[in-house]
């Protein structure tokens, strides 16, 4: 580790490293407060993988639902987290969650760029325990004009290709909804019809999409407020070391374009690099089944911040429930070599699909989150088998809604047939053959499922049962949103492996974000926050947004304390 007698070539009051929402957060909370900010990103662009990511905000009581009708106490979210978390729970980390991410939010839309979207309809994902919510605890980044930031939009991380359409990203509800009934709608046709225009007039003259949506549109506001506070943005600067004095770390060495430079932080450092997605070793170490694992994390996410913070005396958090954000996903190959992922949210829950094993059977409730499906898979497969399942559905289903990266009518389906991604047969009997999977139990699967779902019910799981899960279904089938029969060939599937959406056990720290050594202590002067910090849902996923929400919050509370003083 550098010492105190290094040459100091720059001084600041906080360096944050990494550039996601718990990074800028905690840079726009302290520049906002007068502190001097460097933000440190190892990576080229900036947002890391929140500028990936749906965008959604899980922070309960928050003023934008109370202005939508939401006037809800800390209590329920409190009592269904107690309730998801178990002997997990943390009341510290809870409870300071819960005090500040309302705080959060409304000091983002009153002093930043950040503009929120109520989900007011959007419930939490666990219908039945006590404390659960129907709606208003999430928020999502109002879509914002990339053109806003002038030359600064080559900072930003383009969105992920799997998840957009031509580099056009697409807002889950209304506009979600649109695309999907784009052929079945005059005014889904022409909504489609306008934002396409402007898209293809983005790429022509700008090279990319400007109507931003989701994490996109999340991390551009957030760099638009930083750029406006003051903060050093430092894109390709990796942070190699800290710097530990008597009082606590003081700074950091940063290795940048030009060379290696000093930074001198007087408030400390905040850890925001992204968690260990991409750190094979540790994943190997850490996860169930790691061979099988595909992550939704950009590359740079290689567990930077744990290792800066172990080597300084923090601690990561073994006894979490799970150490990863589950998420099942398939692989893409795309048509030039490249290869990706793309994540199954939202065509599991709709009616018309299973997921089964190889032995052609089902094994869990498609319509649950996708934490539970990647949790159920990792449960069914006994230790020596492959961990993957295949999302089965006829020919209707497929032009209707889509298949992991197909996309619905009238877009075509034969690239994904050609590259193998989709698997069709004209029966069930065949399409099992060719994807492995047992004939005669499909056949036998799919006959019990299609007679109850006729009767819109699943005895076997219980599927479109909660609030949820009615949410990812179909409003316009009945008598259950997310049920109907497999029966019109030709028949498809696609492979579903186990992935994530980045890590949870990150460091342990305190309800200020303060990163605890072996006995428990805060290290003054390092905060963790993001995937760098031990999750605070204790390595469940209680509700969408569990990530960006308490990335914001924990940022927010690391830059606040920052621009208090220490300790």
């Amino acid at each position: 580790m550098a010492g105190q007698s290094d040459t100091i070539i720059e001084t600041c009051d906080l360096l944050i490293a990494g550039s996601g929402a718990a990074g800028l957060a905690a840079a726009v909370t302290a520049a906002h407060r007068g502190l001097r900010v460097i933000v440190a990103e190892k990576d080229a662009v900036l947002g890391g993988t929140t500028a990936w990511s749906g965008g959604w905000i899980w922070a309960p009581c928050n003023p934008v639902a109370r202005r939508h009708g939401f006037d809800e106490d800390r209590s329920g979210p409190r009592t269904y987290l107690a309730a998801v978390l178990g002997n997990t729970f943390n009341p510290e980390l809870v409870d300071a969650f819960l005090a500040a991410a309302p705080e959060m939010v409304g000091f983002l839309e009153s002093e930043t760029a950040l503009e929120f979207e109520c989900g007011a309809r959007i419930p939490d994902t666990y219908g039945h325990l006590p404390g659960a919510g129907i709606g208003g605890r999430s928020v999502i980044a109002a879509p914002y004009d990339g053109r806003r930031l002038g030359p600064a939009i080559d900072l930003l991380r383009p969105p992920m290709a799997e998840t957009s359409f031509l580099g056009m990203t697409i807002q889950s509800g209304a506009d979600l909804r649109a695309f999907m009934t784009v052929t079945r709608s005059l005014p889904s046709a022409l909504h489609v019809a306008r934002r396409m225009v402007r898209h293809l007039w983005s790429l022509a003259r700008h090279g990319r999409g400007m109507d931003l949506r989701n994490g996109n549109a999340l991390v551009a506001r957030l760099l638009r407020s930083a750029l406006d506070l003051g903060v050093d943005l430092r894109p390709s600067h990796a942070v190699a070391e800290l710097l530990r004095g008597p009082e606590g770390v003081t700074g950091a060495v940063l290795d940048g374009p030009a060379g290696r430079v000093t930074i001198s932080a007087r408030r400390g450092v905040v850890l925001a690099c992204g968690g260990y997605p991409q750190d094979l070793a540790r994943r190997a170490a850490t996860f169930p089944r790691p061979e099988a694992h595909e992550t939704l994390a950009v590359s740079g996410a290689t567990g930077d911040g744990l290792r800066l913070g172990e080597a300084v005396g923090g601690q990561q958090a073994t006894t979490l429930a799970a150490p990863g954000a589950w998420c099942p996903v398939s692989e893409v190959c795309w048509p030039d070599g490249r290869r990706g992922v793309f994540p199954h949210i939202i065509d599991r829950g709709k009616p018309g699909v299973i997921g089964v094993l190889a032995d052609g059977k089902r094994f869990c409730n498609e319509g649950l989150g996708y934490y539970d499906y990647v949790a159920a898979m990792f449960d069914a497969v006994p230790d020596g088998e492959e961990v993957a399942s295949w999302l089965v559905c006829d020919h209707r289903f497929l032009r209707r809604y889509g298949l992991g990266i197909v996309r619905p009518a009238p877009l075509p389906i034969r690239p994904w047939l050609r590259s193998g991604y989709l698997r069709s047969a004209p029966t069930l009997e065949a399409l099992a053959r060719a994807c492995g999977i047992a004939p005669e139990a499909l056949t036998a699967t799919v006959r019990s499922f299609n007679e109850a779902a006729r009767r819109g019910e699943d005895p076997e799981f219980g599927r479109g049962t909660t609030p949820y899960m009615r949410l990812q279904g179909d409003p316009d089938v009945g008598p259950n949103p997310n049920l109907a029969p497999i029966e019109r060939g030709p028949f498809y599937a696609v492979r579903v492996v186990p992935g994530s959406f980045g890590t949870f056990a990150g460091l342990k720290t305190d309800g200020k974000a303060r990163v605890l050594d072996v006995e428990g202590q805060p290290i003054p002067g390092l905060y963790a926050a993001g995937t760098d910090m031990a999750s605070v849902m204790g390595g469940h996923y209680p509700a969408g947004g569990i990530n960006l929400g308490p990335a914001l919050t924990f940022g927010f509370i690391a830059g606040r304390h920052a621009a208090e003083g220490r300790p």
